[in-house]
């Protein structure tokens, strides 16, 4: 972890102006992938015919939805399957990549990220007993209740095992994450392996990740979720760059910092939990794009989280767009595309920290 001088100096470093700019190109980034996304599929569609459908639905009356240059199929393929399922890639990836920048500055571990929780893991238990056992046996409980619940209970036993004496200690909740996370793996695993031959294949395409059964009310929860948290969040930036200077440092600057950092776990777990339930497990985006962002505009939280925002909804889009093109007609788990990035990130960043605390570098 770098020592809190190195952060005090990261955090002065980038204008605003630039960090403005680069928000303003991603954002033109994300209005691009839409609409390409829009436009690709089996079913032919021109750019322009997608740019036309998706508009024709924002504003009304617009003359080309009515003249027959639009096909019927081209509309509800455009507008009701590939425009819902890249917005909710969108706002998984922003609320996973928020996620990912709350648990790093809470726990002063900058390899933390919202699945070392094991929330993920608990989604998908949650997930699993659904499939297997049937909504019916569940008291009516759809799939997505069933993974957020899974989620929620997760976080609440990782929230209690990492209490010592009423305090939260982030080593002790990174160990109870681990070894939680482990334990309802290995439930997911044996609820697999001993379900039905024709439950497997759902099971694991939850527990790998995707979008391809996104819909406009799935995105509601989760986009709200998303949108006031991260307001909040991004109100509280001051104290979060308080914090990277140590507990002591951000009291005497007049930060609750046991109170935070209860809000901040607790945001995280929701941003993860509302995710996980309707886009399964993807992991690695809360560890790749915080450190992305931070290489980019520096450790300042005013400027470090809008992008980490925008990026993770812009990487996250565009695995989406590579995940049903580069293997047609076979679509491939979101979970694997962000894997191929992530883990060799990750072990990157492992090395590169223990090199700083040998004092190699």
């Amino acid at each position: 972890m770098p020592s809190p001088t190195v952060e005090a100096r990261t955090v002065a470093r980038p204008p605003g102006r630039a960090t403005a700019l680069l928000c303003g190109l991603i954002g033109v980034g994300i209005a691009a992938v839409l609409l390409v996304s829009a436009s690709t599929g089996p079913l032919q569609t021109s750019f322009i015919d997608a740019l036309k459908i998706v508009v024709g639905h924002l504003l009304p009356n617009m003359p080309w939805m009515a003249d027959g240059s639009l096909t019927l199929a081209q509309d509800q393929a455009v507008w009701n399957f590939r425009v819902p399922r890249t917005i909710l890639a969108g706002v998984a990836g922003a609320s996973l990549a928020l996620a990912g920048a709350i648990m790093q500055v809470t726990v002063r571990n900058p390899l933390a990220e919202p699945y070392i929780l094991g929330v993920s893991a608990g989604a998908g238990v949650g997930a699993v007993l659904a499939i297997v056992f049937g909504s019916t046996a569940l008291a009516g409980v759809p799939l997505s209740i069933a993974a957020f619940l899974g989620a929620t209970v997760a976080t609440v036993l990782v929230y209690l095992l990492a209490q010592q004496r009423g305090v939260i200690a982030p080593a002790r909740l990174i160990l109870a994450g681990v070894a939680l996370g482990a334990l309802l793996s290995a439930i997911t695993n044996f609820l697999t392996i001993t379900t039905e031959a024709q439950n497997v294949f759902s099971v694991l395409f939850f527990l790998l990740g995707s979008v391809s059964a996104a819909t406009y009310s799935q995105i509601v929860f989760p986009a709200v979720c998303l949108a006031a948290l991260a307001v909040l969040v991004m109100l509280q930036s001051r104290s979060l760059n308080a914090m990277l200077t140590g507990d002591e440092a951000a009291t005497a600057l007049g930060v609750n910092v046991g109170l935070m950092r209860k809000l901040l776990l607790l945001a995280a777990a929701l941003l993860t939990g509302a995710t996980v339930a309707v886009a399964g497990g993807i992991g690695f985006v809360g560890l790749v794009i915080p450190h992305v962002a931070r290489i980019l505009v520096g450790a300042d939280h005013r400027r470090m989280l809008p992008v980490t925002v925008l990026g993770g909804a812009l990487f996250l889009m565009l695995a989406d767009l590579l995940s049903r093109t580069l293997a047609q007609p076979t679509e491939i788990p979101l979970g694997i595309l962000t894997a191929v990035v992530g883990a060799p990130f990750f072990l990157w960043l492992m090395r590169r920290a223990s090199a700083v605390r040998g004092g190699v570098s």
